[in-house]
């Protein structure tokens, strides 16, 4: 890329970031050397400007699409140019276009089309005509056509100015001005219409039948509603321009002047260019930015809903039960340790059709009294509100006390039959491996939610109509910064929570874990240098977020990168190793007697007085229970605590233990939120007022209680 584009782009993102350009500067070099978002995030604050996590995401897909953007107006130019067809307006216009589509309706008139109308008309010479509709010639219309008629090609007059409308037609749709004016007007004025098409039942799309909505207003939620509708053959959907104001000022860019006998044919053509060509190729247009706007809303709430989910709290040192419901299969119980070790597996049937409840509840007392069992965790699927009476009526007769829960049971089916889950828990039959992540998951989510593809943890929506790979790639970026901000137990982890670790490939991963069952628990992070195939680059991106709890070295507990050590030992030195000591150092002072960085000395100080820290822990609980209430149990005006599942555009979804989850819609959050995810998160224990029980429909309308 020539070097004054390069600055133009550094320029422009400085500009739109409000950051100043050398930070900018340093941040795309990092980016191009291959280091990793995290490691430039936490290791590298001094050389950004003390740049956070998610703007520096941000700036690096900015920074792609902008030099995407660059090297595709250098292609365009280039075509241009080979038809010898450039001149000083385009290479302007090229020049200042700031978007892809404005670049590529420039490049419009110079794309290689398939034989049209107007094309076989310009083979005939009609062009030299269409410029004269074009400029309003005035004159004789007979005296202007009559050269233009020939005996064969162009028979009669008629034909001649055909022809010659069809080249002007052409010529208006092609032109950049005329795409850019329309497309203005559509997002203005335009409207979405749907309807159920004919012969189809609406059935949950009958909200959005003889539906319309302003293109300027419709949320997204409600575009991917319809957009699904539509896919489904259950909606018909059109999208409505402003005809009228669209080819009025298409006539402003080509306006007809008397005296030219011209007058209606340009009229007629710029009606023909906007019908045919203008507003087909500009509603399709629109509806792709508008999924693509929604795409990018769904998959925002889907990442925020996704951190909450994989941050929430660890549940640590309790032996847990974990209860896969099933009515005819039975259910499936899996006993883990306090480290998630399988300490025994059972299937129990204390539903329909073979009701062996007594037997059920012997087999469940017994794991309980053998294994010491502290918690019970039910999954929120088929069956689980009879689960969830069948263990509430247990609990009294236990000679010691255990509470239970119920969590999201999204994706154990999918971890279950998965290679992973095979090579885990190659003893288990698959159906009881997903007890097992059940269990575990409350134990710590973060390690038992990363082996499951995160489009099938359930919080999210519309997921499987979204932009796939940019779903992934997304959804993915959430995974990394969440492992490496909580920082991952070298000596326990898995492969695939190791293979989220900034820098550290698939390959990789897998050779540390062969690395530690060969050789035994890692004793320092220097170690890894031994790891086949972990080089001193990969080693400089992992190494900080890697923990080794009692090793060699203290600071290997903690978030200081090795090549801090140094500096970290000067400071610990200087405060005696007392935590008192440290967080009453000055930090400006000693950065500059040290010669630090000033953001690098203050994560230091705060490493050393808490190593070992999880993030994690300074959360609230997830919610806990020992008794059960069913949906006819609870009426309007009630105070309930509550459980948040998912966060979507119009609300949220809570549970609070009756089966059904209630919908909190954000019209009831007790203020206004520019989101609803600004002040709920999934996992987050929430005091809720039931608005109204529908007992026929089971729905719960929820309103949140806001603490004065």
């Amino acid at each position: 890329m020539p070097h004054n584009a390069h600055e133009q782009i550094i320029t422009r993102l400085a500009q739109e970031f409000a950051i100043k350009k050398p930070q900018v500067h340093r941040t795309a070099a990092l980016l191009d050397e291959g280091n990793t978002i995290p490691f430039i995030a936490r290791y590298r604050k001094e050389v950004t400007g003390e740049l956070d996590e998610e703007l520096l995401r941000r700036l690096a897909d900015r920074l792609a699409y902008l030099r995407n953007l660059e090297k595709r107006r250098e292609e365009v130019s280039r075509l241009i140019e080979e038809q010898e067809k450039m001149t000083p307006e385009i290479e302007q216009a090229l020049s200042a276009a700031e978007k892809l589509q404005e670049i590529e309706d420039l490049y419009l008139p110079f794309r290689p089309k398939r034989r049209t109308r107007a094309s076989i008309a310009r083979e005939k010479g009609l062009g030299p005509l269409a410029e004269q509709i074009l400029e309003q010639v005035p004159g004789e219309l007979d005296e202007l056509v009559a050269p233009f008629v020939d005996g064969e090609a162009v028979p009669e007059p008629a034909a001649a100015l055909q022809g010659a409308c069809d080249i002007v037609t052409e010529t208006v749709s092609d032109d950049s001005r005329v795409r850019q004016l329309v497309r203005s007007k559509a997002m203005r004025k335009g409207v979405l219409f749907s309807e159920v098409a004919a012969g189809a039942d609406a059935g949950v799309y009958e909200q959005y039948s003889n539906f319309q909505e302003a293109v300027a207003t419709i949320p997204s939620h409600r575009i991917l509603a319809v957009n699904r509708g539509e896919r489904e053959e259950v909606l018909a959907v059109k999208l409505e321009l402003p005809a009228d104001r669209c080819i009025e000022g298409i006539l402003q860019l080509y306006p007809p002047r008397s005296p030219s006998p011209f007058v209606p044919h340009l009229q007629e053509a710029v009606a023909d260019s906007y019908k045919r060509y203008v507003a087909p190729a500009i509603e399709r247009e629109i509806r792709s930015t508008l999924t693509e706007r929604a795409g990018e809303k769904a998959i925002k709430v889907f990442a925020d809903n996704l951190r909450a989910l994989l941050l929430q709290p660890p549940v640590r040192a309790k032996i847990v039960l974990g209860l896969d419901p099933g009515f005819r299969s039975g259910c499936k119980a899996a006993v883990v340790d306090e480290t998630g070790k399988v300490l025994a597996t059972e299937t129990i049937h204390p539903h329909p059709p073979q009701q062996r409840t007594a037997a059920a509840a012997r087999t469940i007392t017994a794991l309980i009294e053998r294994h010491g069992v502290n918690l019970i965790v039910i999954g929120n699927g088929t069956a689980s509100r009879e689960t969830e009476e069948f263990i509430a009526a247990l609990l009294p007769e236990l000679s010691r006390p255990v509470s239970y829960a119920i969590i999201s049971e999204a994706g154990a089916s999918v971890y279950s039959a998965s290679p992973l889950a095979r090579e885990e828990l190659p003893e288990l039959d698959v159906s009881l491996r997903g007890a097992v992540s059940i269990a575990r998951r409350i134990q710590d989510p973060l390690a038992e939610l990363v082996k499951i593809e995160p489009k099938s943890i359930g919080v999210g929506q519309y997921q499987h109509d979204l932009d796939q790979n940019r779903l992934a790639a997304a959804l993915d970026g959430v995974v990394e910064s969440c492992v490496n901000s909580v920082g991952v137990d070298l000596n326990t982890a898995s492969y695939p929570l190791l293979v989220h670790v900034a820098g550290i490939k698939p390959a990789t991963a897998r050779n540390i874990v062969a690395y530690r069952e060969q050789e035994g628990k890692f004793i320092s992070r220097r170690e890894l240098l031994e790891v086949p195939r972990l080089g001193k680059v990969t080693y400089t991106q992992c190494a900080g977020f890697l923990r080794i709890a009692g090793g060699a070295n203290h600071l290997d507990n903690t978030p200081v990168h090795p090549e801090s050590y140094p500096l970290a030992e000067k400071i610990y030195a200087l405060a005696g190793g007392d935590p008192e000591a440290l967080a009453a150092l000055d930090a400006e002072s000693l950065a500059a007697s040290l010669e630090a960085g000033l953001p690098t000395l203050r994560d230091i100080i705060a490493a050393l007085q808490q190593p070992g820290r999880d993030p994690r822990d300074e959360l609230p609980p997830p919610l806990f229970r020992d008794g059960v209430r069913r949906l006819e149990d609870i009426s309007a005006g009630m105070i309930l605590q509550g459980t948040v599942r998912n966060v979507v555009d119009f609300g949220a979804f809570v549970d609070i233990g009756v089966g059904r989850d209630g919908l909190l819609h954000r019209s009831a959050l007790g203020r206004r939120v520019r989101h609803p995810s600004d002040i709920l998160s999934p996992g987050m224990a929430v005091e809720i007022k039931v608005i109204a029980v529908d007992l026929e429909r089971e729905r719960i309308s929820l309103s949140l209680v806001v603490k004065k």
